[in-house]
């Protein structure tokens, strides 16, 4: 069963623990499944591509690896620092996430 997370594609984050701790970036991916997201310029690793018809020229191209969720905070854009996230329903029955530390919306 896949778990629910805490960031959304789009979402401004910072990495609380690994080797990238400190740094923030964008949420370029999110995988449920395995709990995991893909932060813009974060955690790369280098990929050796052949030639291709489509990609004649051959090379090392760098590639933003997987970060566990639990390794990320989320950024919230009233109070600009990392926050944990609650959630309410809204009038409409819709979940939304809201900043424990200022209690605004983030969504």
């Amino acid at each position: 069963m896949a778990a629910k997370v805490h960031v959304r594609k789009g979402d401004l984050v910072k990495v609380i623990a690994g080797n990238e701790r400190g740094k923030t970036g964008k949420v370029l991916r999110v995988i449920p499944k395995e709990n995991r997201v893909v932060i813009e310029g974060l955690n790369i690793r280098k990929k050796h591509t052949k030639p291709t018809r489509s990609n004649p020229q051959a090379g090392i191209v760098d590639i933003p690896e997987r970060i566990h969720a639990s390794n990320v905070q989320l950024v919230c854009p009233s109070c600009q620092e990392a926050v944990r996230v609650t959630r309410q329903r809204n009038a409409n029955g819709d979940l939304t996430r809201i900043c424990k530390k200022c209690g605004k919306s983030i969504d």
